[in-house]
């Protein structure tokens, strides 16, 4: 949906920059190629009009039938708690990262407090 499209001046920037950019309108026209799909919720707060929110807050959702038209060997990352934009189904496709993603997540902020708290 155009309201969740990437800002121009960002879109922009990252042109700059030499960067490749690609835009697709469809889950499924990017899965094919992607190698990290790093998934967030919709954000409401970031909705003035929560009709906009309503219309577009199962746009995007991750499920074991969109997942058929992505690579075997790619992942999907999300940095949790999910609001639905990822499918129970999923968890256990070798493919859901984001449970070892939280795993591994904690192991670094607990060696953070170390360092910081001269532990480490």
């Amino acid at each position: 949906p155009d309201i969740l499209k990437m800002p121009k001046e960002v879109m922009d920037e990252v042109g700059a920059k030499g960067i490749p950019q690609a835009e697709f309108s469809t889950l499924d026209k990017a899965l094919p190629e992607t190698d990290v799909l790093y998934v967030t919720r919709v954000q409401k707060e970031r909705f003035e009009d929560p009709a906009d929110y309503e219309k577009v807050k199962g746009a995007y959702v991750i499920d074991p039938t969109i997942m058929k038209a992505a690579k075997q060997e790619m992942i999907v990352m999300h940095p949790l708690p999910r609001v639905g934009e990822i499918s129970p189904d999923f968890d256990d496709d070798p493919r859901a990262a984001y449970f070892r993603q939280m795993e591994y997540g904690l192991y670094v902020r607990m060696a953070l407090l170390a360092m910081v708290l001269g532990k480490a």
